[in-house]
């Protein structure tokens, strides 16, 4: 496992942040929070699709007063994202799990120790948001639309927190491009102890924000830097979640989960392996034990690779192998190649529940 940087726990609801806390995944509906029957909607289909926390948007009063009646019908924690307006976090702290704020655009300093204030009457934390594209003016100035600028505006709003006697916190540093990003939690790490919120901001469509996302979170859990993480995908709610997911385990941040080794398609190919792989996946999706799966479709790298997985499908001229492993369990026909691999697969996962 990689080893993380040591930073303070603090709690949104019942989800650790920081810490020993496992790293959690949020998201974020994009229906008008002031509908509340489609707010609370969104919610459940995160939550079903294994989110940990949820914001949302309140751009406005009614969207303000429809979050209590919101928190009754759902058990994620909330948080509310609030910008511009500081009176709408005052009325958002009294029913939400998190305030998360921009200090560049929240206003005065007297409006955010007002914020400051109703937050530490409920014992709910902060997490200040810093985004590249709205800095306040001084730091914009003097470094521009910079990670130093981010990292400076990040210090001055956690020395002013702290000043208030007010150590919930939490950060993020985003800007719509990987190399801002990672540079900005880069610097910041070193100097304060408040967990972190990963993202790439305004990262695009699923394609885009996918290979930003990997690129910019995948180094930073590398480097054990990362508490909690948002994927920011354009119009998309469960595969904000799913990716996120991906990223954590394939960057080998979180253990547990199924590893599925393929190979790329070439004309060595003897099956319908696309379809195999797919099916595969299906079929282990919710599997939570750390297992190695390996669908080859040719003989050539299908007995290399099966040594290293827990259970294997080598195809050869319609017919297979399944190998449990790197050993040869059967000799089968293609269309019965499934069901025994998945029988191996069940038997695994038996063995690691009952380690």
């Amino acid at each position: 496992m990689i080893k993380r940087y040591p930073t303070k726990k603090i709690y949104v609801g019942d989800v650790a942040i920081g810490g020993d806390a496992p790293i959690s995944v949020q998201s974020m509906t994009f229906s008008k929070t002031r509908d509340i029957e489609e707010t609370v909607n969104q919610i459940k289909r995160l939550h079903f699709a294994g989110c940990d926390i949820v914001r949302v948007a309140v751009p406005d009063f009614e969207d303000a007063y429809a979050l209590k009646e919101i928190k009754k019908q759902i058990s994620l924690p909330l948080v509310a994202d609030i910008h511009f307006n500081y009176k709408l976090a005052l009325i958002a702290a009294k029913s939400v799990d998190c305030i998360r704020i921009n200090p560049g655009n929240i206003g005065s300093r007297e409006r955010v120790k007002e914020v400051v204030k109703a937050c530490k009457e409920r014992n709910i934390p902060i997490r200040i948001g810093v985004n590249c594209g709205s800095l306040e003016d001084k730091f914009e100035k003097k470094y521009g639309q910079s990670a130093k600028g981010m990292v400076e505006s990040a210090l001055y709003n956690i020395k002013y927190l702290e000043d208030l006697d007010f150590t919930q916190i939490k950060v993020s540093m985003k800007a719509s491009d990987v190399q801002r990003t990672v540079e900005a939690y880069r610097k910041l790490r070193p100097l304060v102890d408040y967990p972190f919120h990963l993202g790439v901001t305004e990262a695009g469509t699923l394609f885009h924000s996918t290979i930003k996302s990997s690129i910019a979170l995948g180094t930073l859990l590398l480097e054990g830097i990362g508490d909690t993480m948002r994927v920011s995908i354009t119009g998309e709610l469960e595969k904000e979640v799913e990716v996120a997911r991906a990223i954590l385990k394939d960057s080998g941040a979180v253990k547990g989960g199924v590893n599925i080794i393929s190979c790329p398609t070439c004309g060595r190919l003897e099956s319908n392996l696309l379809d195999m792989v797919r099916k595969v996946e299906e079929l282990t999706k919710d599997i939570k034990a750390p297992l190695n799966l390996s669908v080859m479709g040719c003989v050539v790298n299908a007995i290399g690779e099966a040594k290293s997985a827990d259970v294997a499908i080598a195809f050869g001229k319609e017919s297979g192998l399944v190998m449990r492993k790197g050993k040869v369990v059967a000799r089968l026909k293609e269309r019965e190649l499934l069901d025994r691999f998945m029988q191996e697969v069940l038997d695994v996962v038996k063995e690691y529940d009952g380690e």
